[in-house]
């Protein structure tokens, strides 16, 4: 493979672009300062830029932890929208949000230009497990676990059936196998205790990294990406 290829298939740009990288002296194929973008790239090389070593991963998969006030959205003219928080590059790749949280919703966000895997995680057949932390006035009723496994009346629709862990007053985690618009909140303002806080802290059986700060993201591991596709 060419190098320009291989540069522009990992989102650094056209081949202008690239070329400029080249010729600031920035690209180097096994230590050695590339000088066109014409030099051959093996499966085993070494590329860098800037002394940093790339991966040749077209197919991109990462976890963001979304924090507050960030729309899920490629771009917005108003808002800091998730795609702000990564590299331009990514956006080359045409990497975008799997599904979304609102706006003060944090935690677990996963992005990828996987479109076929990215659709069937959303796909309601695959009953996908989303797992929220969530921060709430007060306390529930004695009988608000139960009438989430059962599922709630919420007037457009009724929940599918979800499960409800109180830890303590204020202080629950919820199960669902859904994502409709504000669906949490909308199941906890039901039982009149109105959400304070809320994260999302699993998808599937993938959990939110803990060493990942809120704004920060990291790519998926070949594990994770297989655990996905295990679905």
């Amino acid at each position: 493979m060419r190098l320009d290829k291989y540069l522009h298939d990992l989102g650094y740009g056209s081949r202008r672009d690239i070329e400029r990288l080249i010729k600031r002296q920035q690209v180097t194929v096994d230590g050695v300062r590339a000088k066109q973008g014409a030099v051959k790239v093996a499966a085993d090389s070494e590329v860098a830029i800037d002394g940093q070593p790339l991966v040749y991963a077209p197919t991109v998969w990462l976890m963001l932890n979304k924090p507050a006030g960030v729309i899920t959205a490629a771009k917005d003219k108003e808002q800091e929208a998730v795609m702000d928080l990564l590299p331009e590059r990514f956006a080359r790749m045409q990497v975008m949000p799997v599904g979304r949280l609102d706006k003060d919703t944090t935690g677990l966000l996963l992005l990828t230009n996987d479109g076929a895997l990215a659709h069937r995680l959303l796909s309601p057949k695959q009953h996908v497990e989303k797992v929220y932390e969530v921060f709430y006035e007060e306390t529930l009723a004695a009988d608000a676990a139960a009438q989430c496994a059962a599922g709630i009346d919420l007037g457009d629709f009724t929940s599918a059936p979800a499960e409800l862990e109180v830890v303590t007053p204020g202080h629950c985690f919820l199960r669902l196998r859904e994502g409709k618009f504000h669906q949490v909140k909308r199941m906890l303002a039901a039982r009149g205790k109105p959400v304070l806080y809320l994260k999302r802290v699993r998808m599937g059986n993938l959990p939110l990294d803990p060493a990942l700060e809120p704004g920060t993201y990291r790519y998926l591991t070949e594990d994770e990406v297989e655990s996905l596709r295990n679905f």
